[in-house]
């Protein structure tokens, strides 16, 4: 469902996006609105979902997470013959309930799942590999790729 998005509205997500801790008072002045229509169109906004949570992006090498790792991963349809046809979203959903897991996402390609995480170090990365990702069944080859700088990462969607 696509929804409609005036000047106004869009301001206001751009605003929200650079500092969600901005007052309704103060996104008005910047978008020179009534207080009350900002404070409308963002609860308007919220109820459609456009506007989904509000959060504090961490500093994850402050907060000594200094290693950010992509892992692909493919799957077997079937366990063994014998058994069920596995899920590759009900796969997914199992490593998205992963604490180290940031992000999974289903992909084309030659790979099904790409995952992302921050971890401490790279045996850290390892152990989640190992330890948790490999043995979520059906799992049938991992790739890991370690990023070694990230000149840009955002949430931000261009308005």
């Amino acid at each position: 469902m696509q929804v409609k998005l005036d000047d106004k509205d869009k301001a206001i997500l751009a605003l929200l996006q650079e500092n969600c801790k901005l007052t309704a008072k103060e996104i008005a002045e910047k978008i020179d609105a009534p207080v009350t229509t900002v404070f409308a169109k963002i609860k308007r906004m919220e109820q459609l979902g456009i506007i989904k949570e509000y959060r504090a992006i961490l500093d994850h090498k402050k907060l000594n997470f200094g290693v950010t790792a992509f892992i692909l991963a493919s799957f077997s349809y079937r366990a063994d013959k014998s058994e069920q046809i596995l899920s590759q979203r009900q796969i997914a959903e199992q490593i998205a309930k992963f604490p180290e897991a940031q992000e999974v996402h289903i992909i084309s390609g030659d790979w099904d799942i790409l995952i992302k995480v921050k971890e401490k170090d790279v045996d850290s990365v390892g152990k989640f590999v190992v330890d948790k990702l490999r043995t979520v069944k059906g799992i049938e080859k991992t790739l890991t790729c370690i990023v070694f700088d990230t000149p840009k990462e955002t949430t931000k969607i261009p308005i």
